[in-house]
């Protein structure tokens, strides 16, 4: 079924689950495309990833993975390297892109390099960062290889320097606050789709992502037509930059009071979720692409050497 295949059904593996911190999440995303793959007509065999995770694979021996793993190994390039290996076709992006967005620090080295908006930023040990400001506040401080805004720390102005859960990696992610509009733009292939607008009551935060009336979304964002355009264009340049895949998401912030100059790109996602309410499901049912058909688009366009 790689790259358009005209057979009308195949085995397709859906990797889901695996040992990161965002285990639950893929559950849930790994699920719903299993469903939609069968309602799409595909023979699909769900795999909770585990180190046996090849053998596995060479068991099923399946003509497509589709690679509904979150965070870490799954989406930095570790599990992407064992399906090359093996051979298999599988969705989203590659290795080299894979750990490049899943890399906050080098992500946004290509981003700079691209002449793409981003704050100023830093690594930092842990310990250094509970000692005192290692930039002026207001700031963030996050783990700098994982997703879903897992273990992230904003520092207010006035507020102490922060002291770090010891689940947080020794090195750590520390950023500018940049204020303003939670927006997100989803890429397809070659295309970038639309803008949502998350509105939230606080930061939008792991559990305002994943539970239930923790976000609202406006798809499209009720934005000006100049700052759309931008979302779209730094969305697609972030994909291309990084050299992701079939489908990504680039997240970003826009202070209204600055216009133009007030929208930064905090990051891309090369596996957002992926559940019929997810961010990226959403803008392409707003273009008319139902979920089912969303994820037989990524089956189709499965390949290796991604």
């Amino acid at each position: 079924m790689a790259g358009g295949s005209s057979r009308a059904v195949s085995k397709v593996a859906v990797l889901m689950g695996g040992p990161s911190a965002e285990r639950e999440v893929s559950l849930v995303s790994g699920r719903a495309c299993a469903s939609a793959l069968r309602q799409a007509g595909y023979s699909v065999v769900e795999v909770d990833c585990d180190r046996g995770l090849a053998e596995r694979l060479i068991e099923i021996s399946p003509d497509v993975c589709f690679n509904a793993l979150h965070g870490r190994w799954g989406e930095d390039g570790t599990v992407q390297g064992i399906l090359e290996w093996l051979r298999i076709p599988y969705t989203h992006s590659g290795i080299l892109a894979s750990a490049l967005a899943m890399d906050k620090a080098k992500a946004k080295e290509v981003y700079a390099a691209a002449g793409l908006p981003i704050v100023v930023s830093k690594l930092a040990n842990r310990a250094e960062v509970a000692l005192g400001h290692v930039l002026p506040p207001p700031y963030v401080v996050k783990p700098n290889n994982e997703g879903s805004s897992v273990g992230v720390y904003i520092v207010r102005e006035g507020a102490n320097a922060p002291l770090l859960a010891d689940s947080m990696p020794e090195t750590v992610m520390v950023e500018t606050y940049a204020p303003g509009r939670e927006l997100t733009c989803t890429v397809m292939g070659d295309r970038a789709l639309c803008v949502t607008d998350i509105l939230t009551d606080g930061w939008y935060d792991y559990d305002a992502k994943y539970k239930m009336g923790g976000s609202r979304h406006i798809v499209p964002a009720q934005i000006p037509d100049e700052i759309a355009d931008a979302c779209m264009d730094y969305a697609l340049r972030a994909h291309r930059a990084l050299g992701c895949k079939g489908v990504s998401r680039t997240d970003l912030r826009w202070d209204e009071e600055r216009g133009l100059a007030g929208l930064i790109l905090l990051e891309t996602n090369t596996q957002p979720g992926m559940t019929p309410t997810s961010l990226a499901p959403e803008q392409a049912a707003y273009l008319g692409m139902s979920f089912a058909d969303l994820c037989a688009w990524m089956v189709k366009d499965a390949s290796c050497n991604r």
